[in-house]
């Protein structure tokens, strides 16, 4: 990452930890934050995806780019769902919905949603620790998600996701990540991505499905051996 692009995106930090851009605002326009900045465009979005990846800010195709975390989309009762289900629950959802994600996106994916999913998978190699490396895990799997390009699957993709932050999934998670386990799920995104850049779909199914598998026996085989 360049100076420039490490001093704008602590730049629109501060302004929005500040409030000087309130939560729920639309950012300004693209051409408008390069002009301030001094930055390209180009620029600009690189800066934007990587707020995005840490929850400051939300896009909104046709309406522009707004503070805070992407509202969950027709998920009513969430707070009451999110209270009384398990990540085990989480995971067995996400099995059924996330390698129907994979074969669309493999179908409809843009140049700019495989660039969003390969920055992802960048960012995650290098991440510091178990956060970045969730923040980046889970940008990837939003970026497949918006390359669907099926509103209520994104939809139904928010709500499953606003759960995963949950503190609960966040120790399962952290308990279970070794070195060698980031180092498979890397390889297990950048192999489903290939299947997607190369347009087949039931290949993006199968190994998505696989890398979910191997998510929840990592995650939950320790808990189970306790119980046994």
């Amino acid at each position: 990452m360049t100076e420039n692009m490490t001093d704008t995106i602590q730049r629109l930090r501060v302004r929005i930890d500040s409030g000087e851009y309130a939560g729920g605002a639309r950012l300004p326009p693209e051409r408008d934050l390069a002009a301030d900045f001094g930055v390209s465009r180009a620029a600009v979005r690189k800066v934007m995806s990587v707020l995005e990846a840490e929850g400051r800010i939300w896009r909104h195709v046709g309406r522009g780019t707004f503070v805070g975390t992407r509202p969950p989309q027709d998920a009513p009762n969430l707070a009451a769902i999110t209270r009384s289900t398990h990540p085990e629950e989480v995971i067995e959802v996400r099995l059924l919905l996330e390698p129907h994600i994979a074969g669309l996106a493999a179908r409809r994916a843009t140049a700019g949603d495989i660039e969003a999913m390969t920055r992802a998978i960048q960012r995650s190699k290098t991440a510091a620790d178990v956060a970045e490396f969730e923040l980046w895990d889970g940008a990837y799997h939003r970026a497949m998600a918006e390359a669907a390009h099926n509103t209520l699957l994104q939809g139904l993709f928010d709500a499953i996701n606003a759960i995963r932050q949950e503190e609960i999934w966040g120790r399962l998670k952290e308990a279970s990540l070794t070195g060698a386990r980031k180092q498979a799920y890397i390889r297990q995104h950048t192999d489903c991505l290939d299947a997607i850049r190369d347009r087949d779909p039931g290949r993006a199914e199968a190994l998505m499905r696989d890398h979910l598998e191997t998510v929840k026996q990592n995650m939950f085989e320790r808990a189970k051996a306790v119980a046994v």
